[in-house]
């Protein structure tokens, strides 16, 4: 089994990605990291699968 260590998000990353998946549900292409976003707390941002994306 795993060690697990949970923590808290403390710095908001904007990144770039198309929406090319493959027939097995996997990212064909690399995220690309643009910047930190240090004018939004992290508090802010919905978790994965709350709220709707921006794009």
């Amino acid at each position: 089994m795993l060690d697990v260590s949970l923590v808290r998000p403390d710095l908001v990353a904007e990144i770039s990605a198309d929406r090319s998946i493959d027939r097995g549900g996997v990212w064909r292409h690399p995220l690309r990291f643009k910047r930190l976003r240090l004018d939004v707390v992290a508090g802010d941002v919905p978790g994965f699968g709350e709220g709707r994306a921006a794009g």
